[in-house]
């Protein structure tokens, strides 16, 4: 697979082609590309990316140029995940901080809710901890000098997820406690909620395979070729 870059006359975008539910400002749209010329200087070999050759072909040689790919890349989408739920947990405080249930209950004397806040808040602040803590750990072995391990980037790569994770179920305890009008449109919290799950879609938040190739790697079973090590 190669990565290419095009300059922007040689390619069509389909305005109507990201009618989704979330993340809508992202603009992801679909491409045509029409009998285009690609001279070699502007593709790139995905797998010489991926694990580092491209960039020591290149002559970068600093640190945070030889980061594995699979820390970098799925940091940006991560992170941006966990600042949806940082910005839900903020609409959510801002919402119920006067707010009274349909019970006539003023939302700050109810026990539950206020524990489900102080619990999607802990979880949110974790996963964004862990997740540059995570990092932080890589970026040492690399400046360092030392090489990465397959199990050093599993263990990266399934902190990473988790942290999506725990952050999105942190936005749905907040967001299932926010009662009927928070689903109005003109409601920004729903807008946090949509965005925030369209975020743990993407391909790079998928925890089966990775999981599953960070348990074998703690066993001290190095993982055959194939899914087990895609993306990792």
């Amino acid at each position: 697979m190669l990565h290419m870059i095009l300059p922007r006359k040689d390619y069509e975008i389909v305005e109507d082609s990201w009618n989704v539910v979330g993340l809508r400002g992202t603009g992801s749209k679909d491409i045509i590309v029409r009998d285009a010329f690609v001279p070699a200087y502007r593709t790139m070999d995905a797998t010489k990316v991926m694990d580092g050759t491209a960039q020591r072909e290149a002559g970068m040689t600093k640190p945070l140029y030889l980061m594995p790919w699979s820390t970098m890349f799925p940091l940006g989408i991560t992170a941006a995940v966990v600042g949806i739920a940082e910005g839900a947990l903020a609409a959510h405080l801002d919402y119920q901080r006067d707010r009274v249930a349909a019970t006539g209950t003023a939302i700050k004397d109810d026990p539950y809710v206020m524990y489900a806040i102080g619990e999607a808040a802990a979880d949110i602040n974790a996963a964004r901890q862990e997740l540059l803590a995570n990092v932080d750990r890589i970026y040492d072995i690399v400046d360092a000098g030392k090489e990465v391990s397959f199990h050093d980037r599993a263990i990266g790569r399934r902190t990473q997820i988790r942290a999506a994770w725990r952050a999105v179920m942190a936005v749905d305890q907040i967001f299932a406690r926010s009662g009927g009008n928070a689903l109005r449109m003109d409601k920004p919290l729903q807008r946090y909620w949509r965005d925030a799950h369209a975020g743990l879609n993407h391909a790079i938040h998928m925890p089966g395979t990775v999981f599953h190739a960070s348990a074998l790697s703690s066993l001290g079973i190095d993982p055959p070729e194939g899914p087990l090590r895609a993306l990792i």
